[in-house]
């Protein structure tokens, strides 16, 4: 029996729409305005968009968070899909509590997470710059990979594994042909997810960069306090057309890892 939401909701689910679209949808707009006062429109144009790919900070701050963005992403994707394969194999007392330190990261706030790598850093001697940033970024990066990669284990089963040692395979041949192109579209999504975090991220970054470390969300910051101009609008509109693609491509690869049919591939 179907259960009938109240008419209210709907009201305040489209008030919460509004709430955080429409100032993007401003920001998207005026990107496009031709006078440089945000308050006054006078025509529509791509300057903004031409004048700032011409602009060698911002390249050089495009340089360093796919940089950053590239490294972390591949290292804390090789690190979570592997901490969810060993905690498949652990018991469950022991799992619960590795669960727990592995979530932590999503759980505790930016700021904290800024400062106590600032801490760890200045304790360890080690200056701010594009390795501490990318060291940042692997932290927290790979908890989310680690959650969508055990999610996909644990919709897996073990059946074909089992099926596939019975035939003669070894651990590596399991792996190889049976476990990973199952759980191969929740690594690609968790990938994915970490490469935008990575490229959107400021609080952390914010703490652990150096003078010549600045990533696209810090120069952005740096330029607002200025004044908005129509070209950190349209950098913002190219980041957010960006994240808003990655996360739509990472979920329609988990979703469609999710439809495919369970097939074992055993050449052997």
């Amino acid at each position: 029996m179907k259960t009938k939401s109240h008419p209210l909701l709907g009201v305040h689910s489209l008030i919460m729409m509004i709430f955080i679209y429409v100032p993007i949808l401003f920001i998207v707009a005026y990107s496009f305005n031709s006078s440089r006062l945000a308050a006054d429109w006078s025509g529509f144009t791509f300057d903004w968009y031409i004048s700032l790919f011409d602009n060698r900070h911002v390249m050089e701050a495009l340089a360093n968070s796919l940089t950053v963005a590239i490294v972390s992403t591949v290292i804390s994707t090789v690190l979570g899909t592997l901490a969810a394969l060993a905690m498949r194999k652990i018991g469950r007392r022991l799992k619960s509590g590795m669960g727990g330190l592995l979530y932590l990261p999503i759980i505790i706030p930016d700021i904290i997470m800024g400062l106590s790598l600032l801490v760890l850093f200045n304790q360890l001697h080690m200056p701010l710059g594009k390795i501490t940033i990318i060291i940042a970024h692997i932290t927290f990066s790979l908890s989310y990979v680690y959650v969508v990669v055990t999610t996909r284990l644990s919709g897996m089963g073990g059946q074909l594994e089992e099926a596939a040692q019975d035939l003669g395979a070894s651990s590596w041949q399991t792996f190889r042909y049976v476990t990973l192109p199952q759980i191969a579209p929740g690594i690609i999504s968790g990938a994915l997810i970490a490469f935008t975090l990575s490229l959107d991220d400021f609080m952390v970054s914010f703490f652990v960069s150096g003078p010549n470390s600045t990533t696209l969300p810090i120069y952005i910051y740096g330029q607002v306090k200025r004044g908005i101009s129509p070209e950190i609008n349209a950098l913002c509109t190219i980041l957010i057309l960006v994240t808003v693609a990655l996360i739509f491509l990472a979920q329609f690869v988990l979703n469609r890892g999710k439809g495919q049919k369970k097939q074992s591939l055993l050449p052997f």
